[in-house]
């Protein structure tokens, strides 16, 4: 089983502007392409950032309240700045966040969240832009067929599980949601098989009814996962 990366659920055909590009060329974009953010890229195609509709939405924010007020917060006076900003340099959130092409949905998700962003563009090795991918995306691995995820888990057990384990354990999907049932020789198996399985893509959850022969409990400590190099 290979594991879901961001390259297979991005979008490859991505909208950027320049660092010159004026705001009103910016607004333009994101209503006709109908998108929340577009990337900023250098002339060598290298992300220097994005800029999203809450930085642009600083102009009518702060319209006609430009002067920064006393005590008034770093926050809030780096948004009265944009308010000001006529060019995507200025307008743009810097450093982007970014996410590599091999890196992983489940890395992605995390970073998503992590940072607070709905959207990550993603780039090469030399960190020119290749794609963007959006919480909306990674929700895509969802929307792999039963029968697909079933072979996944299969042959994930098939490699994870000692033989005459694998050979034991039956596998049915409905609605992303997998059944593991039969009998193992222990009972750290049947821990084993849940850990592999949850890990494949488009698993929703796991209804574990393996059986096992011998309770190992007592020797490898509740929780233990044994087995994964």
């Amino acid at each position: 089983m290979r594991k879901w990366t961001v390259s297979d659920v991005m979008t490859k055909a991505v909208v950027s502007v320049p660092p010159d590009a004026p705001y009103r060329a910016v607004v333009d974009i994101l209503m006709e392409k109908r998108v929340s953010a577009v990337p900023v890229v250098d002339d060598f195609h290298r992300v220097a950032g994005v800029v999203s509709e809450a930085d642009l939405l600083r102009k009518i924010e702060y319209a006609g309240d430009e002067e920064p007020r006393m005590f008034e917060g770093r926050r809030r006076r780096a948004d009265r700045t944009k308010a000001k900003a006529r060019r995507a340099r200025d307008l743009m959130s810097s450093p982007a966040i970014t996410a590599q092409q091999q890196t992983t949905i489940a890395a992605a998700a995390r970073l998503m969240d992590g940072e607070g962003v709905k959207r990550l563009p993603v780039v090469d090795d030399a960190g020119r832009l290749v794609g963007i991918v959006t919480r909306g995306d990674l929700l895509k691995v969802h929307l792999r067929p039963d029968d697909e995820i079933r072979s996944d888990v299969s042959d994930s057990i098939e490699r994870d599980l000692l033989a005459e384990d694998a050979k034991g354990v039956a596998v049915t999907v409905t609605e992303g949601v997998v059944t593991l049932s039969g009998k193992v020789e222990r009972w750290s198996t049947t821990e084993l098989a849940d850990h592999v399985v949850r890990q494949t893509p488009g698993v929703v959850s796991v209804v574990n009814r393996l059986d096992y022969t011998f309770d190992d409990r007592a020797i490898v400590g509740p929780g233990v996962i044994t087995g994964i190099a």
